[in-house]
């Protein structure tokens, strides 16, 4: 005997929206088998739930009144295709939400935890909200780390953009796969030229006269040197013409800057001169002296003064390790790469060294 109840059952699945109205118990029940659908479904028809079985496992047991032609109805914890694919529909929208919120604690640099978690954020609100976010220029490892994580998360899209391929320091633009189709136009070039035929100038001088005129550091890109022609600097648009108002010397060179497209970037391989060392460590201040050619008290005061970087994070140890891969900057002083690093037979390392020149 069938009974109509006319109840209308909503399993608690976040925002999925799936209800279902059950014209029979034992449709209702085999819909959404949980004690609570359960519960409410034997309140409607006056039936109390068994007392010897006050949880509902794992045969669901529900008295029947008198007027029931049975005196126990059993019913199994039937899952059907529906509740299946509402659970399926809530772990699908908590994907990014609750990703987006763990994924930064994998992190291993600590120094870059809280940059990505930010661009997580911004992602997780930029693909809900179907908008496109960009990025300033992010430093190699905080962008290896983000991009990374980003292609983990459910319906984001990242690109980066650095103005041309072998940028290292580039912006990331978020959003919606739906939304984000097609590189944005977030990036521009400008040209430095001057009389730099007497006198070079070095990455630090370029960036220190730039970064004199107000901008901070993360609004601005690779820096290009070009020798006697200057530079070719990658900036955010909106800043093009402050710069181009206001930047008027490079040391005591007056320059001039002009705006140019991204296609007309001259870029060239670095040039650098490799050799080798054996070190009794790979401390960064036995790796930066030999790489340098400095001494180690010199290397100390230059750490002391927030003047040394281990892959663009200022060093504030002596004794802060180094591996093959990281790069070693001293304000004023050019780049170290540390190349291949291999133990010798009297427990020293032999340390390939890469100088940018």
């Amino acid at each position: 005997m069938a009974y109509k109840t006319g109840l209308r059952l909503v399993p608690r699945c976040g925002d999925s929206g799936l209800r279902i109205t059950a014209a029979k118990q034992a449709m209702a029940t085999s819909f959404c088998c949980t004690p609570w659908v359960l519960g409410r479904a034997a309140r409607a028809l006056g039936l109390p739930r068994h007392r010897h079985d006050p949880h509902l496992q794992p045969w669901h047991v529900v008295s029947l009144s008198h007027r029931s032609p049975f005196n126990t109805l059993r019913l199994p914890p039937l899952a059907s295709p529906f509740h299946q694919s509402a659970s399926r529909a809530c772990q699908h929208a908590q994907a990014v939400n609750g990703r987006a919120d763990e994924l930064h604690k994998g992190v291993v640099d600590k120094d870059i935890v809280s940059e990505v978690k930010r661009i997580l954020e911004m992602a997780n609100r930029a693909s809900s909200r179907k908008i496109v976010l960009h990025t300033d220029f992010l430093t190699p490892p905080v962008l290896k780390e983000s991009l990374h994580l980003l292609e983990k998360l459910v319906d984001v899209r990242a690109i980066p953009q650095g103005g041309y391929p072998q940028a290292e320091r580039c912006r990331i633009s978020v959003g919606h796969v739906e939304t984000l189709t097609s590189e944005p136009d977030i990036v521009a070039a400008l040209s430095i030229t001057g009389s730099f035929s007497f006198e070079s100038y070095s990455h630090g001088d370029f960036l220190g006269a730039i970064l004199g005129t107000g901008i901070a550091r993360e609004k601005l890109g690779d820096i290009i040197l070009q020798g006697a022609k200057g530079a070719q600097i990658l900036i955010v648009p909106e800043l093009v013409d402050y710069v181009m108002s206001t930047l008027d010397r490079i040391g005591s060179v007056r320059v001039s800057c002009t705006k140019v497209p991204l296609d007309a970037i001259e870029y060239d391989p670095p040039r650098t001169q490799s050799f080798k060392s054996v070190e009794a460590s790979l401390r960064v201040d036995a790796l930066a002296s030999a790489g340098f050619k400095i001494s180690r008290t010199k290397l100390t005061a230059l750490i002391s003064n927030g003047d040394v970087r281990v892959n663009w994070a200022t060093v504030t140890k002596n004794g802060t390790t180094l591996k093959s891969g990281d790069i070693v900057s001293i304000s004023g002083k050019g780049r170290l790469k540390i190349g291949e690093v291999n133990p010798t037979k009297k427990g020293k390392f032999s340390v390939e060294l890469i100088r940018y020149l």
